[in-house]
Parts: C-alpha cells; structure tokens; sequence
C-alpha cells in the first residue's frame, strides 16, 4: 500500500530527488515551514521508507567504467527452487548496479558496468554464467546516454 503523502509531502519529494544536499533550513524556506517542521517531515518520509536515502550521482566513465550493458537472465527449470540463492549471487556481483525481476521470456534483467567490452565479456563468461542455475544470458551494450535516472514525478 503506498505510503499516505500531502502536498507538502510533495513539495519535499521534489526538491530532495533533484537537490538531495540541500540544507534543512533552505528546504524549510522553500517550502514555507519552520526548520523543525520540515525536519519532522522528512524523518517521517525516510522512517516510512518513501525517501530510501541518499546518494552522490557518480559519472561511471570518470572513474573508467566505460561499458554499459543491459543482461538478460534466465534460470534453468530445474532450479527454480534455487531462486533466493542466485538472487543472492546477483547482489553479491558490484559490477551489477541493478537487478530486476521480469515477467516475459526472461527471469531478470540486470544493468551492468565494465571497465571495456573485455572486461564486461570477462565477467560474464567467467563469473556470472557459472553461478549454478542461470541458464541463459543475452547482453545488450548501451551505445549513448539518452536520458539518465530521473526524479520521480511527484
């Protein structure tokens, strides 16, 4: 059940999902409370699990990840029972940003950074297609950067 918000709930989300490092006191003014007021609200919001936390927006390439690519993944019939323990394999891989669980042909479909396509064909040879029960796995490099993760439209 999604978690019950207000206007000003709303006013909060805005802002903080663009200016995640914006001060108590500024997020305050702009939203017309006293800066105990907007502190409550925003504790409420991360107690309730609406705001998840917090995070600086790291250039993959600035720091050598150069390769971007969407995986497919699917886990062979037979181990379907094995379902939570190759989940827990997929986490345990930093190079996998993120994991999603799809409906469709596919089991999963995972972003996955690599220092080149060396590398990336290197991980997925080597690490990922020996975790026991992953069946299949078709990538998809990412060529250009149309539109990064964007806020939420609250």
């Amino acid at each position: 059940m999604p978690a019950r918000i207000d206007a000003i709930d709303h006013k909060i989300l805005d802002i903080v999902q663009s200016e995640g490092r914006i001060s108590n006191v500024d997020l305050a003014a702009r939203i017309r409370l006293s800066a105990p007021q907007a502190f409550r609200r925003v504790r409420s919001l991360e107690e309730r699990g609406v705001i998840r936390g917090y995070r600086a927006d790291v250039a993959p390439e600035a720091i050598g990840f150069a390769v971007t690519a969407y995986v497919s993944v699917s886990i062979g019939g037979d181990d379907f029972g094995r379902v939570r323990e190759i989940e827990a394999e997929i986490r345990a891989f930093p190079q996998i940003l993120e994991c999603y669980s799809v409906s469709g042909e596919d089991d999963y479909l995972l972003k996955v950074v690599a220092h080149d396509l060396k590398s990336l064909s290197n991980f997925l040879t080597d690490r990922l297609m020996q975790v026991p029960g992953i069946d299949d796995v078709r990538s998809m490099i990412c060529l250009e950067e149309i539109k990064l993760a964007s806020p939420l439209p609250v």
